[in-house]
């Protein structure tokens, strides 16, 4: 699989088409593994600079920050290169100040320290400190209250929780820290933010059976009905019920575990896609109360889960150009199924996840949820099991695998992934970058290139994950007859994983299964 970078050594080439491509669709996941200077004004930007793109015979790219200065260029005041979360060793600290951003963001710090948070990344608790400093110009625990305050504001809106209830479920320890901080910050009181229909009547108590509602917004399209059927053939009862335009789960974060739903209100008719295009578009999605605590973690694998945070005119725009123009007609706003961990991702790919040319034994895989998953308390009917870990499928072995049904040829490799993730050795996580992870699987025997870029794909939405192996590209077929999917596979990239989801999808349409 070649990357965006197009050698290894010291002094990096990079494949000049493919950052273009990037760099018009200003693409946030490519922001960081390269930077753009432009010759006529001698400044260098990050892909995603709001300025207006320059011509491309005026463009140079350059693999980190460093380069571009040493070749004379200097910084954009607007996008602010030191601020990329870059991969590069010249780029080390802006890349842990976003990694530990992003944690911040799914609720790292709810019940934590900044000392806890630093020993999780692998880092010192100053290091953490000036990081956040020198990038953001913040302290991690002024970000992880401003998220704590708007995912409070969130619920006091669109919810009935108890106010209580609700700074809990915001990551605050003490309801009269979390009064004093909303008033501080935003000059009234929760209730006073509380619309009169959303109070909840004196003594209201919700039921094991009761549900919490919330939206997640995404760019439209979405291609709902298409990543339904993807999540359709993962599905493994007692985990994954698709029912309709509704997928539900099973969840489990931090010893707390229950059921979520989601559907798309707007991907009923052709008119609807109007409505979504207004501004409106969002999953309903539906939480079991006693998830309640870990609602911040738990929207942001969700967003990932559902590849929310994709540019689908951007990739849509692009695919059409390169001829997949009638699948993309046919499948706006296709997205890439991701998974809510990366553990799990490498467990449903091994277990014959998706892509279709990945054998799927639907008996095996619910065999082995059934045996090595712990079960749901007060589960609903057809959800009532939870997904093992990495220690559970650590601890069970390649022998009581390959006894469940699990191929000898995946098996091994899957203990292998568990224990390495297990023991800290791999990090299927965002701000991982993706070639090092795909080398990082490829390293275990067992493992081909096809498993670990799909893999990589699902644990960290990786676009440009299309594998160029014949292996890889035997299952699918380009569009066009007598053309060469593998020619055309680079002139797709770098969103090459949303043109195998298209033909997959083209696949599942014309009844070709294997």
């Amino acid at each position: 699989m070649r990357s965006i970078h197009a050698g290894t050594s010291a002094a990096v080439a990079l494949d000049h088409e493919l950052c273009s491509r990037a760099c018009d669709a200003r693409d946030a996941r490519f922001d960081g593994v390269f930077f753009v200077a432009i010759t006529t004004t001698r400044i260098y930007c990050r892909p995603v600079c709001p300025a207006r793109v320059s011509h491309p015979t005026r463009r140079r790219f350059y693999p980190s920050a460093a380069a571009a200065e040493a070749a004379g260029f200097r910084p954009c005041l607007r996008c602010r290169p030191e601020l990329a979360p870059g991969r590069a060793a010249v780029d080390a600290l802006p890349r842990l100040a976003a990694t530990a951003a992003r944690r911040v963001a799914e609720g790292a710090m709810n019940g934590g320290t900044v000392a806890d948070l630093a020993r999780e990344l692998g880092v010192g608790e100053r290091h953490l400190r000036r990081a956040f400093a020198q990038e953001l110009g913040i302290s991690p625990v002024q970000l992880a209250l401003t998220h704590r305050l708007l995912l409070a504001k969130r619920l006091l809106s669109d919810t009935q929780l108890p106010i209580t209830q609700v700074a809990y479920a915001s990551g605050f320890q003490s309801l009269r820290r979390f009064n004093a901080l909303f008033l501080e910050r935003y000059r009234m009181s929760p209730t006073a933010l509380r619309r009169p229909e959303r109070r909840p009547p004196r003594g209201e108590r919700g039921g094991p059976d009761e549900t919490l509602h919330l939206t997640l917004g995404y760019r439209a399209p979405l291609a709902w009905q298409t990543l339904l059927a993807c999540l359709a053939r993962d599905a493994i009862a007692g985990v994954d019920l698709v029912d309709g335009r509704r997928y539900a789960r099973t969840v489990s974060i931090d010893g707390r575990s229950g059921v979520v739903f989601a559907q798309d209100p707007t991907s009923r008719a052709a008119a609807t896609s109007h409505e979504s295009s207004l501004g409106n578009a969002h999953l309903d999605i539906e939480v079991s109360l006693s998830l309640v605590p870990v609602l911040m973690p738990l929207l942001a694998r969700l967003r990932h889960l559902f590849d929310l945070d994709a540019e689908p005119s951007t990739v849509d725009a692009h695919l059409a150009r390169e001829g997949l123009g009638p699948l993309v007609t046919r499948r706006p706003g296709i997205r890439i199924p991701g998974a809510l961990d990366g553990f799990e991702a490498a467990l449903r790919t091994m277990l014959g996840g998706w892509p279709a040319d990945l054998s799927h034994d639907a008996a095996v895989a619910q065999r082995v949820m059934t045996s090595l998953g712990a079960p749901l308390t007060g589960a609903l009917p057809g959800l009532d099991r939870l997904v093992p870990t990495a220690m559970d499928i650590a601890l069970a072995g390649t022998q009581r695998l390959t006894a469940l049904g699990v191929p000898p040829e995946r098996a091994a490799p899957l203990v292998a992934i568990a224990e390495r993730m297990r023991s800290g050795a791999l990090r299927l996580e965002w701000g991982e970058d993706p070639m090092s992870l795909v080398r990082a699987l490829l390293s275990i025997d067992g493992v081909d290139e096809r498993l670990a870029t799909t893999i990589v794909m699902r644990a960290i939405s990786w676009p440009d994950a299309l594998s160029a192996t014949a292996g890889a590209l035997r299952p699918l077929r380009a569009p066009a007859r007598g053309s060469d999917l593998a020619t055309n596979s680079e002139r797709w990239r770098p969103w090459s994983a949303y043109a195998a989801m298209h033909l997959w999808a083209a696949r599942q349409r014309r009844g070709v299964t294997r």
